[in-house]
């Protein structure tokens, strides 16, 4: 995948990159693949994201994220029983109570490329709203989750849920506290996000 060029800094040979001014004006854009796409526009939101290839990598890393916000023992917002079990070696302090919570471990619905946010939905969240729930955030999520357009993750929850469709489905873009907020960004709950992505394609 493009995508570990990217985190790992590889350098593309010169036939890989072709300039921009290189390309004649009416070449058609270059098109990224779905997973550079969500990673530049998603680091550009303020994310952080974690690249893992397998569960072993996950646990390390999701250790390390403990360890550098202070965040082993305290209370996690945690909603997902299967998430529990998942990180059931770590004694995680679990609370439905975001207000007792320092962090909200969760996984997401989908990864949408297209601006680099996380729609999510009642499945992660029940019925609260964004400014309820913690300011930290630590997202599972898997490659297989990357979709191109918000339009293509509609589909894919109406899809995967045409029993009972969820509710309260939204999507967090913020990843930053922005200092000078603006008619845009107004309404919007900025939130400090981890993203764990296992690699499962």
């Amino acid at each position: 995948m493009s995508l570990f060029r990217k985190i790992f800094g590889l350098r593309n040979t010169p036939e890989d990159h072709i300039k921009s001014e290189e390309r004649g004006k009416y070449m058609p854009e270059i098109k990224l693949p779905i997973d550079e796409k969500f990673t530049i526009n998603f680091k550009a939101n303020g994310g952080k994201f974690l690249y893992c290839e397998n569960m072993e990598e996950i646990y390390k890393t999701f250790k390390n994220i403990l360890h550098e916000n202070n965040w082993e023992g305290n209370s996690v917002f945690l909603l997902d029983a299967r998430l529990k079990d998942l990180f059931k070696d770590f004694d995680l302090k679990a609370t439905r109570n975001p207000s007792e919570s320092d962090y909200f471990l969760s996984t997401c619905e989908y990864l949408i490329a297209d601006d680099g946010s996380l729609l999510i939905s009642s499945n992660q969240i029940a019925e609260k709203q964004l400014r309820d729930l913690p300011p930290n955030f630590v997202i599972y999520a898997t490659t297989s989750q990357f979709v191109e357009t918000i339009g293509e993750g509609l589909r894919g929850i109406k899809n995967k849920n045409r029993d009972k469709i969820p509710t309260n489905i939204t999507t967090i873009k913020h990843f930053k506290i922005q200092e000078d907020k603006n008619f845009l960004s107004y309404g919007s709950s900025s939130k400090n996000l981890y993203l764990l992505l296992l690699e499962d394609l």
